[in-house]
């Protein structure tokens, strides 16, 4: 069941936090990956939301691209003071603590079409201009049926996407290596990302087949403001190279 303020545009102060750890001990974030599933129900009252995320290195968006140094844990928050007071929560301290580094950027949802398991993790904004950095994630739940072929589709577009002017960086995302499929990508502009998105002829032609095969069973687009970062992504320091404010 999700909170009234979580479902509607009436909540502007939604922060989603996105937390990528290059860890260290490749069990012992095996290990966290299954115990924090539990231990997120229990975590705290104020969280919306939360996913614990596999990655790939976005070369092709397949799952040969699979990082198993890499992960991400994405939350969803109320407003941008609970998403900062998730740095001294005990579970971000034992990712830490396994990790070689650890890049966090909070954000704040722009516009959020489709469902993650049935629900809106991004609440239900009101579409709006931002003209600085943006982060995009889609995520998708394929038929196991067209799986394979969906697959075939995937890398014109990850050859298209590494071209594209205005890209930061891209890299992959999924709660299981089959079936779930994600990408988060950031971007210098919203302008950039549109222009990839709608004018991209690979880009377009995936559409298209999504229309014409119906291979989702499920299926979520979202476009964030990055409104802050911390860390470091890829040995870059985040500051370095997302302009925020």
């Amino acid at each position: 069941m999700q909170r009234p303020d979580y479902l509607t545009a009436e909540n502007p102060n939604l922060t989603v936090r996105l937390d990528h750890y290059e860890i260290q001990n490749v069990l012992v974030a095996f290990i966290r990956m299954a115990i924090d599933r539990i231990n997120f129900r229990f975590s705290t009252n104020d969280l919306y939301f939360y996913r614990l995320l596999g990655t790939g290195n976005g070369q092709t968006f397949t799952t040969k691209d699979a990082d198993v140094r890499r992960w991400v844990i994405l939350t969803v928050w109320p407003n941008m003071a609970a998403a900062n007071n998730f740095n001294s929560h005990k579970i971000t301290l034992r990712w830490r603590k396994n990790a070689a580094a650890v890049g966090t950027l909070f954000l704040a949802p722009i516009s959020s079409k489709g469902t993650w398991r049935k629900r809106q993790p991004f609440g239900d904004p009101t579409p709006r201009r931002w003209d600085g950095p943006v982060l995009s994630i889609t995520r998708a739940r394929i038929k196991a049926r067209l799986w394979r072929k969906f697959q075939a589709e995937v890398p014109p577009v990850s050859k298209s996407l590494h071209a594209s002017a205005g890209l930061l960086t891209a890299f992959g995302i999924g709660e299981a290596p089959i079936g779930l499929q994600g990408t988060v990508s950031i971007w210098h502009s919203n302008k950039a990302l549109t222009e990839f998105a709608q004018r991209k002829h690979e880009h377009r032609e995936v559409i298209s087949k999504t229309h014409e095969l119906d291979w989702y069973r499920e299926e979520l687009f979202a476009r964030f403001a990055v409104i802050a970062v911390e860390g470091s992504l890829n040995g870059v320091a985040l500051a370095a190279v997302i302009p925020v404010e």
